[in-house]
């Protein structure tokens, strides 16, 4: 274990990003200055993350010299490093990508101030060794999002944005009242002194039950897990598109972590009920996520519920528990970030050119975007866990864990999700490249470096995350370790002390 400032690196740098962008007052093009350096600096601190950590182990940090359980930590192990990384990296193409279709207007409003605060808040959530902070950092990155969600205050946004607000309040008070009745049994708001008194727990098992419930309510309203995610779908339609990219790609996934994280350190005696509960909620999950994304031909709907899908994909690894759940949980979960946001910049940039969300509408543009048609349909292959791209990996460990633990049914419904995910997102490739010819005189001759930049970008880090998958092996293994062996995450309150 080492302490120092290093773990507080991905939360300062949006956080005073954005401070002297307010500062700067409404001056666009600063802002975008300032917030493509910041993503630039986020991206080097947290590879530099990933390097200490693999060579040192876990980085704790004590804030205000305070050491755990009394004061508050960052914690900093390779789950965490590999999260703020992908975080990064998507932040930074997405700024490059707002350049050009955000629009000036929305840019004046502090759009890039608002992306910087809400990075602070997820990667301080990513960060945090203290349950209270990870509820603090959560209202952090909610409060840029209200504002991020209703910029431009269109009526479709102000409409979801107010279903968007009133759902997180409302999560929110239950985060409280999770945290209150954990205080009552704990006595502590760390995470891994919490940990550990509760391995020597010899409480009621109702009380532990209900906090179980209490927290997956929160957090699953937050990932969209059924019956929870009827606000999602409506919610991140209604932004614009860099929005909805930083949305699709971020936003759910903190959900999914705080469930990965809680479970594994606070709820292990009783598996029977808070894994099982947890599986039966994900397969539901992905069938839910399978209905919808067969049942429309609007581009943008049809990839937000595949990130329905991917989460249920998740979550089922995260039920098992084990050293291949786990693996494979954390493999898909950084590859659904990569390959959402690099879809979402995609279907951007033909809703951008065309002025068409449905699929329906369009065809033949493979002769007028061959680079751009190709490479939505690596992404799409990607997505489906096509071998030997991203998604292939993530879902081989959790099929491999289910069937080894004896859930066949979960196994077959992620394998079956791969076929659904596949059709979805080809066909959208077929309807939009090929088919008949649309009318390419209404064709918007729009300027498009930077968006295309950004998308292929993305794109190729899919590509390179999967064909490097081997070589990322043993991160992801410390990755999944910090989940399946508790104790390996807690063992520096025994330290301090």
């Amino acid at each position: 274990m080492t302490t120092n400032i290093l773990p507080l690196l991905p939360i300062m740098i949006p956080f005073f990003s954005g401070i002297i962008m307010l500062f700067v007052g409404k001056r666009p093009i600063a802002h975008r200055v300032i917030a493509a350096i910041s993503g630039l600096l986020l991206i080097f601190s947290a590879l530099w993350l990933i390097i200490e950590v693999y060579q040192n182990g876990t980085m704790v940090t004590f804030l205000g010299n305070w050491a755990a359980p009394f004061g508050i930590s960052l914690v900093i192990d390779m789950a965490a490093a590999l999260l703020v990384t992908t975080t990064a990296i998507i932040t930074f193409f997405t700024i490059i990508y707002s350049f050009q279709t955000i629009g000036i207007e929305r840019e004046n409003y502090y759009y890039y101030v608002m992306i910087m605060f809400m990075i602070t808040g997820i990667n301080g959530a990513f960060s945090t060794g203290d349950i209270f902070n990870m509820f603090v950092f959560f209202e952090v990155f909610l409060l840029a999002s209200y504002v991020l969600i209703t910029l431009g205050g269109t009526k479709i946004q102000l409409q979801e944005g107010f279903k968007y607000i009133v759902v997180n309040i409302i999560s929110s008070n239950f985060f409280v009242l999770g945290l209150a009745y954990l205080y009552s049994v704990t006595g502590s708001l760390n995470m891994a002194d919490i940990s550990n008194k509760l391995a020597g727990f010899d409480g009621s098992f109702s009380i532990m039950s209900l906090v179980a419930v209490v927290f997956l309510f929160v957090f699953a309203t937050k990932a969209g897990v059924f019956p929870l995610y009827f606000w999602l779908p409506g919610s991140y339609y209604a932004p614009p598109m860099p929005v909805l990219i930083l949305f699709g790609a971020l936003l759910t996934k903190v959900g999914v972590y705080a469930i990965a994280r809680t479970y594994s350190l606070f709820f292990m005696d009783n598996t029977a009920f808070t894994h099982q509960m947890l599986l039966f909620l994900a397969l539901i999950t992905i069938v839910m996520g399978c209905i919808g994304a067969l049942s429309f031909s609007d581009m943008k709907k049809v990839i937000i519920y595949n990130i329905i899908i991917a989460v249920g994909i998740i979550l089922v690894g995260i039920a098992m528990m084990d050293e291949s759940g786990m693996l494979g949980a954390m493999y898909y979960l950084i590859h659904d970030m990569i390959i959402k946001a690099a879809l979402f910049m995609l279907v951007g940039f033909l809703i951008y050119r065309t002025g068409q969300t449905n699929a329906d509408r369009l065809g033949g543009l493979i002769k007028e975007h061959p680079v751009v048609g190709w490479m939505f349909f690596l992404a799409a292959l990607a997505l489906a866990g096509v071998p030997p791209l991203s998604g292939f990996y993530g879902k081989l460990f959790i099929v491999q864990s289910t069937f080894e633990n004896g859930q066949y049914v979960a196994g077959i419904i992620v394998l079956a999700s791969s076929l659904v995910v596949l059709y979805s997102v080809v066909s959208l490739f077929i309807k939009a490249f090929w088919g008949e010819d649309m009318d390419f005189t209404t064709l918007r001759p729009v300027k498009s470096d930077k968006i295309l930049f950004a998308s292929i970008a993305m794109v190729i880090v899919s590509i390179a995350f999967g064909l490097a998958a081997d070589v990322l092996y043993p991160l992801f293994e410390m990755a999944a370790q910090s989940f399946y062996d508790p104790s390996s995450y807690s063992e520096y309150i025994t330290e301090v002390e």
